[in-house]
């Protein structure tokens, strides 16, 4: 898929943004095939995703200023929609997203990052959005996602000095939830993918949804919108299985079985 390659393993995806030769930075037609690949994929039949970039220097470098450096203003903001489109597309996915982030995330790179659920690292990464320093601001939701992730007054130091970060500070202010080795980083992505496939899908959904949607909301909302998805997941296969198997456990530890979760 041009610029974007995806492989399915059993119930997981990995994307991998494959542009080495440029840091795999974001230009239009990568934004077009990280489209066309999320829309690839089948969300009835995969549960988890993994998004990386290849090789082992950058997981993104930003947004390709070689493009951005002729553009008009209609066309700057055309830009960064199509970029938010997508990232917001990714957000919002049905299914639970990893960012495996092996080197620099930097610009449109860590921006795309903090459109994943989960954000892990290697010890190699750079995180930063350095974008005031080439004369403009973050467009592709640097300025809203960082504040909600680290808050209001970290997100404002970084994102008005254009520092970097390396991965030890990331974790330290919660960027990223955990630090592994270049080796071990993917490993570890497909294995966390790997236990929320375990996990039953549609619940493992409803949870995605009532936290994305219950932070834009205030807190009596929020709690009639988890009310709601807590019951919807009553009388789905799942749920009886699930809670059966729990009993039997209780009852007879001879008598339990593995789950095996049918497609949301």
């Amino acid at each position: 898929m041009g610029f974007v390659n995806v492989e399915v393993k059993d119930k997981i995806a990995v994307l991998t943004i494959n542009r080495p030769e440029a840091l795999n930075a974001l230009n239009s037609q990568v934004l077009d095939d990280l489209n066309a690949a999320l829309d690839s994929i089948d969300v009835n039949t995969v549960r988890a995703l993994v998004l990386t970039g290849a090789g082992e220097k950058s997981f993104v470098a930003g947004a390709d200023i070689g493009e951005m450096s002729t553009l008009t203003k209609a066309e700057g903001e055309a830009f960064g929609k199509k970029g938010n489109d997508v990232f917001r597309k990714l957000e919002t996915f049905p299914i639970p997203t990893i960012a495996a982030v092996n080197g620099f995330a930097l610009g449109g790179g860590c921006e795309i990052s903090m459109s994943c659920d989960i954000r892990i690292c290697s010890d190699n990464a750079m995180f930063g959005q350095p974008e005031v320093g080439l004369g403009i601001t973050p467009g592709f939701g640097g300025t809203q996602r960082l504040a909600r992730l680290i808050g209001a007054g970290m997100a404002k130091q970084l994102i008005y000095t254009a520092r970097n970060i390396k991965a030890d500070e990331a974790y330290r202010i919660g960027l990223v939830n955990a630090v592994y080795t270049q080796e071990e980083l993917l490993p570890a992505a497909e294995k966390m993918a790997g236990t929320i496939a375990a996990q039953a899908p549609i619940a493992v959904r409803a949870c995605k949804k009532a936290i994305n949607d219950g932070l834009q909301l205030d807190i009596d909302k929020a709690i009639e919108l988890e009310e709601k998805l807590f019951g919807d997941c009553f009388e789905t296969e799942d749920q009886r299985e699930g809670m059966a198997n729990f009993l039997r456990k209780k009852d007879d530890p001879k008598k339990v079985k593995v789950v095996d979760f049918k497609n949301a």
